[in-house]
């Protein structure tokens, strides 16, 4: 009876040692995932290993079962870094290496520039990825480029001699004639398209529509019909003195010269004769800012 009641508590213990048998999270790959990510996995039950983007396997094995004493087997999987080749150099081009570890080898994620020797353009990107296919991504190409003899601007000029055509990143420069002011970029270049960077244009003077007037400008009081005749260039501002009535003050209001127009402000009134016998000119009177 003891001998029976001992064989079955040992066949009991056995039974809970095989059963409580489980294994631990399995080893990490470094570059890899695992599909069935636990804390612990019961005698039999299988993980596969994936390597991430831009690495490959070796030939080790990438699935593994937990095994009846609790571990897992060998694991003889690495995950190496993909690798590209050196890629095609496009005719009269010059190359040049960006990696993420030294050496001659390029890994996924390292890139390259490319550069054309002049006065060639580069069609294209000018840089290229090592791709988790171990491929380069679009290689450019380096191309003659012309572009014609450039067009003039209105109430202006180009400065320098002009040939008949001109090369990818070559430049021509633009000038106004007098009293007319540059707006934009002064150079116009020869781009990749075969067109001209945008050219700049000529702003024309404004002639100050009054007879007479004080007016303020760059900060001193300006007769208009003895300083400014022939009015002010595109960009400046000059200022009109209007009267405030009520407090028998003057204030004044800034205009600005835009490409040969100027507004007169609407409370800017031109004196006549008899008024400036018997009236104080408002460029003359207290500023208005004083009384507040």
């Amino acid at each position: 009876m003891y001998s029976l009641a001992l064989f079955t508590c040992v066949v009991a213990l056995s039974h809970w040692a095989l059963a409580a048998k489980v294994c631990p999270r399995p080893p990490e790959v470094l570059f890899a995932t695992i599909d069935v990510n636990k804390s612990v996995y019961e005698v039999g039950e299988q993980i596969e290993y994936t390597c991430r983007p831009g690495f490959i396997p070796n030939n080790g094995q990438r699935k593994y079962s937990c095994l009846p004493t609790g571990k897992w087997p060998l694991n003889t999987l690495l995950c190496l870094p993909v690798t590209c080749a050196p890629p095609s150099l496009p005719e009269f081009g010059v190359l040049s290496y960006r990696r993420l570890k030294p050496g001659n080898i390029s890994n996924f994620l390292d890139t390259i520039t490319f550069e054309c020797v002049p006065p060639l353009a580069l069609i294209g990107n000018e840089t290229a990825t090592c791709m988790a296919n171990g491929n380069w991504s679009t290689i450019p190409e380096c191309k003659v480029v012309v572009c014609p003899t450039p067009t003039g601007i209105e109430n202006g000029f180009i400065e320098f001699a002009v040939r008949r055509t001109y090369h990818y990143n070559e430049s021509v420069s633009f000038g106004c004639q007098s009293s007319y002011v540059l707006d934009g970029p002064k150079h116009s270049r020869c781009e990749k398209t075969g067109n001209w960077s945008t050219k700049p244009t000529c702003k024309g003077p404004c002639k100050i529509p009054v007879k007479k007037a004080v007016v303020l400008y760059n900060g001193e009081k300006k007769r208009v019909q003895n300083d400014l005749k022939e009015g002010i260039q595109h960009g400046e501002t000059i200022s009109f003195f209007c009267k405030n009535k009520e407090k028998s003050c003057a204030y004044t209001v800034a205009v600005p010269c835009v490409d040969g127009n100027l507004t007169l402000p609407a409370c800017f009134k031109e004196r006549g004769f008899f008024s400036t016998l018997v009236k104080k000119d408002p460029s003359e009177m207290k500023p208005c800012e004083d009384q507040a």
